[in-house]
């Protein structure tokens, strides 16, 4: 719904911005208020909708294992990439690194539901951390990850039709909790002002964010 909105609104600026050329043209007063009641009315609604549906937003936790994971809307409005967790793991060495705290390996996967196998589609630098209880974040462990069999494997690389990728990544746990939770983000500049309009977006305005449970 969100991406059909957006792409009307655009559509409809673009409209009402030949109008009032040809409003002004002909200078007709009537056409130019009409166009431009036309377009403050409609955008009073599309942001009445976007606050609204941010505000009522509620946090959303999926568990490890649920094969639909977290959809990315990307730069072409495109939502057809998704992110899941499909395990999690603890232990206190990789390799010859040993953790201040403890830690957690969890296993990523991203795929693609577009119908198109000719398409390649990718997230946009990925961004995973891992949100404590109080708000702050922890940062991967990419000198752990690097010890793993999936070193080589990018969050961000292309993915068509079936093709899936699947990495683990790392994080250096000190204070273990049942309410650890994973946050994975993509985008950057003109991504990210896209979405922060987006009605429904995680990334929307004032919108809850969805966490990966670690549980």
């Amino acid at each position: 719904m969100g991406v059909l909105l957006m792409l009307t609104t655009l559509g409809g600026l673009v409209l009402a911005g030949i109008l009032v050329g040809v409003a002004w043209l002909h200078q007709s007063t009537w056409l130019k208020k009409f166009v431009l009641g036309g377009v403050a009315i409609w955008l009073a609604f599309y942001f009445a909708l976007l606050l609204g549906l941010s505000l009522l937003s509620k946090e959303r936790l999926i568990p490890v294992g649920d094969a639909n994971g977290k959809a990315f809307c990307g730069f072409y409005l495109d939502c057809h990439l998704h992110a899941a967790v499909t395990g999690v793991m603890r232990a206190k060495a990789i390799g010859n690194k040993t953790a201040v705290g403890e830690f957690y390996i969890v296993r990523v996967k991203v795929f693609s539901d577009a119908r198109n196998p000719e398409i390649a589609f990718h997230l946009i630098e990925p961004n995973a951390r891992i949100v404590l209880a109080d708000g702050s974040e922890l940062r991967r462990d990419t000198d752990a990850e690097a010890l793993l069999p999936s070193a080589d494997a990018r969050l961000d690389g292309d993915i068509k039709g079936s093709q899936t990728i699947e990495k683990e990544i790392v994080f250096d746990v000190e204070q273990r909790g049942r309410d650890l939770k994973l946050l994975i983000t993509e985008g950057y500049g003109i991504d990210k002002w896209i979405e922060l309009f987006l009605v429904g977006d995680d990334d929307s305005l004032f919108h809850k964010q969805t966490y990966f449970a670690l549980g």
